[in-house]
């Protein structure tokens, strides 16, 4: 005997889910989510399979790793259906990492230079330096910042 499911309306999975109904459209209209069209009079209604509270949690989820959507959607239905191999997802756990890696490394790097930019300002605040003076230092700190972001930079005769 097949066993009936109970659809979902956009109201009571957003409910379920602890989501929004704008968020759940989003994700329906970039197809990540499974739905139907059911008439009721002159009206249709999209009513969602039980199986997209999961799916919108294990969507959060990926997204709080830094996933983007698009990068979701390709392996969302292969999670479901058990097509993915513990191998494939050490692979794509430990890419994510490494962009993570790079990206704490350049949020580093931002902050270390926003201080000692701190330190510099204050330093030329409390300086005898006139204005002229203090924007020539700044641009001799801009340019040395520059080159040490691009080293290859220095011999690029565009870029003086």
């Amino acid at each position: 005997m097949t066993q009936s499911i109970n659809y979902l309306l956009i109201g009571e999975l957003a409910k379920q889910a602890n989501t929004t109904k704008d968020t759940i459209r989003h994700y329906n209209e970039l197809g990540l989510l499974k739905s139907r069209k059911r008439q009721a009079g002159s009206r249709f209604y999209t009513e969602f399979h039980p199986q997209c509270i999961e799916r919108i949690r294990v969507i959060k989820i990926g997204q709080n790793l830094g996933y983007t959507l698009s990068q979701i959607a390709l392996y969302l239905d292969d999670h479901f259906n058990n097509q993915i191999s513990i191998e494939q997802r050490l692979k794509n756990i430990h890419e994510r990492l490494e962009q993570a890696k790079e990206q704490q490394r350049h949020i580093e790097m931002v902050i270390n230079t926003l201080t000692n930019y701190i330190h510099v300002l204050q330093e030329l605040k409390s300086s005898d330096l006139d204005i002229s003076e203090q924007r020539e230092y700044l641009s001799k700190m801009q340019k040395e910042y520059l080159t040490k972001l691009n080293p290859s930079s220095t011999n690029d005769p565009a870029s003086n």
